[in-house]
C-alpha cells in the first residue's frame, strides 16, 4: 500500500457523537449564532446587574425554551438531546448565571409540571413558560435543610378547600423575577414516624423516620399575599442570575395548586433531580471545554523565553491532561443521555456523570487560571469568572458528597 493511501489522523476533524444528527448540528449552529450575537455582548453588564427578563421572552419567541417539550404546549417536540445542545451552547454567552437561570426554567421547573400536573396546570404554567411569558423557579432548599430533605420545615396545612403555607426557602434561582414556584412542602409531619416498610420489605422500628413520605409539591403564584422575596443573595459566582431568600407567611392556595399526589412530593422531586443533574453535567463539560478553548488560544499567542508558552512541555502536558478529562466526561454524559432518552432510568450513571463532570470542570478552570498566570487572576480575561461560575456545580443539584453517597448505596453498601 502506498504511503499516500494510509489513513492518517486528522485532528482538525469536527467532533461528533452518535446521539447527534444533522438536525442537532443545525440547531447547535442556530443557538450559537443567537447567543454570540444577542447575549454575549452583555456579559460584562449582566455580571453586575443580572440578566434581564427579555432574555426569557426572546428565547421563548425563538422556541429555545421548549426544544424537547410537547408541541401541544408550545414546545418543539424534539428529543432529549436538544436540551443538551441548548445547555452546551449557552456557555458562549460568557455568563454562567444566565445558563443557570434558563436551565431552572427548562429543566427543573417545567418537567415536573409536565410529568405530574393536571391539564389545567399545564395550560396555566407550562404554555406561558415555554413561550417566555412566565418565569418559574424551584423551591427545595431551606436555611436549615438542603441535602437533608427530612429536615424541611415549610408546612402546608389543609384548611377546608385550601392549604395554608408557612416557611422559607433559600438559594432560589430566579426567585426575584419568577411568576410561579414549584414548592416542596411538608403536609404530614407525622408521616415519617409511622411504621413503614424498608427497601428490603422489613417493618421499620417504631419511631424511626422514613424521610420519603409526607411531602407535597405545590404550584404557588409568587404574587400571592404572604409571599415575601426577602433578600437578593450575594454569591461567589453566577452573578448574572438572581438568587433569592424567600418567606411564606400564611400563604393560601387552593387544593388545585397541589402538583402530583399529596404525600408523594419526595418521589416527584427525586425524579426531577435526575434530569437536572444530567443537564448540569452537560453544562459542566461544555463550560470546561469553553475555558479550555480560550486558554488554548492564549497559550499559542502568549510568549515567554522567546516562544509561545504552549510549546513548553509543562504547558503542553497540562492541555493533554485537561483534554483527556473533558473527553472522558463528555462520553459519559452522552452515553448516559442516550440511555435516558431511550426510556431507562440510570440513576447511578447520572450521578456518576454529574459528580465527575462537575469535578473536572473546576479542575480545568483552575488549571486554565494557572496557565494564564497573573492574567488569569484578572477580571478582564474572564477566566477567573469561569472558575467562580463552574464551582457551584460541585454543590448545586446535589453536592459531591451526596453524589458519592448515592453511588455507594447503589451497590448495596
Amino acid at each position: 500500500m502506498a504511503t499516500a493511501d494510509v489513513l492518517k489522523p486528522d485532528f482538525a476533524t469536527r467532533r461528533s457523537h452518535f446521539i447527534f444528527t444533522d438536525e442537532h448540528d443545525q440547531l447547535r449552529e442556530s443557538i450559537r449564532r443567537f447567543v454570540i450575537k444577542e447575549l454575549q455582548p452583555h456579559a460584562e453588564e449582566w455580571e453586575e446587574t443580572t440578566f434581564p427578563d427579555w432574555v426569557f421572552e426572546r428565547m421563548g419567541e425563538l422556541g429555545f425554551l421548549g426544544l424537547d417539550k410537547p408541541v401541544e404546549y408550545g414546545g418543539q417536540g424534539g428529543d432529549y438531546y436538544t436540551s443538551l445542545v441548548l445547555a452546551e451552547e449557552l456557555v458562549h454567552a460568557h455568563c454562567g448565571g444566565l445558563g443557570m437561570g434558563i436551565a431552572v426554567q427548562t429543566d427543573m421547573a417545567i418537567p415536573p409540571i409536565l410529568k405530574f400536573g393536571t391539564a389545567e396546570q399545564k395550560q396555566e404554567w407550562v404554555v406561558p413558560a415555554i413561550g417566555g411569558r412566565k418565569i418559574l423557579c424551584l423551591g427545595i432548599t431551606e436555611p436549615d435543610a438542603g441535602s437533608d430533605v427530612a429536615a424541611i420545615k415549610t408546612r402546608a396545612v389543609r384548611d377546608g378547600d385550601e392549604y395554608v403555607i408557612n416557611g422559607s426557602k433559600t438559594f432560589i434561582t430566579n426567585g426575584h423575577r419568577a411568576h410561579g414556584i414549584v414548592l416542596v412542602t411538608k403536609t404530614d409531619p407525622d408521616a415519617g414516624r409511622r411504621r413503614a416498610r424498608t427497601a428490603a420489605g422489613q417493618a421499620r422500628p417504631d419511631g424511626e423516620r422514613d424521610p420519603h413520605v409526607g411531602f407535597t409539591l405545590f404550584l404557588v403564584p409568587m404574587d400571592l399575599p404572604g409571599v415575601i422575596r426577602e433578600k437578593r443573595l450575594q454569591k461567589l459566582g453566577m452573578h448574572a442570575s438572581d438568587t433569592a431568600l424567600l418567606a411564606f407567611q400564611d400563604v393560601r392556595v387552593p387544593a388545585s395548586a397541589v402538583l402530583g399526589q399529596v404525600g408523594k412530593g419526595f418521589y416527584h422531586i427525586m425524579w426531577e433531580l435526575q434530569g437536572e443533574r444530567l443537564i448540569g453535567a452537560a453544562g459542566s463539560v461544555a463550560g470546561a471545554q469553553h475555558v479550555f478553548d480560550r486558554t488554548l488560544v492564549y497559550a499559542k499567542e502568549r510568549t515567554a523565553f522567546g516562544r509561545p508558552i504552549g510549546r513548553f512541555q509543562a504547558i503542553r502536558h497540562k492541555f493533554a491532561e485537561m483534554a483527556t478529562k473533558i473527553e472522558t466526561a463528555r462520553q459519559m454524559v452522552y452515553t448516559t443521555a442516550w440511555r435516558f432518552q431511550n426510556g431507562e432510568y440510570p440513576v447511578r450513571e447520572i450521578t456518576m456523570a454529574k459528580l465527575y463532570s462537575a469535578r473536572i470542570a473546576v479542575e480545568v478552570a483552575d488549571e486554565c487560571i494557572q496557565i494564564h498566570g497573573g492574567n488569569g487572576y484578572m477580571k478582564e480575561y474572564g477566566i477567573e469568572r469561569s472558575w467562580r461560575d463552574l464551582r457551584l456545580n460541585r454543590i448545586g443539584a446535589g453536592s459531591d458528597e451526596i453524589m458519592l453517597e448515592v453511588i455507594g448505596r447503589s451497590y448495596g453498601l
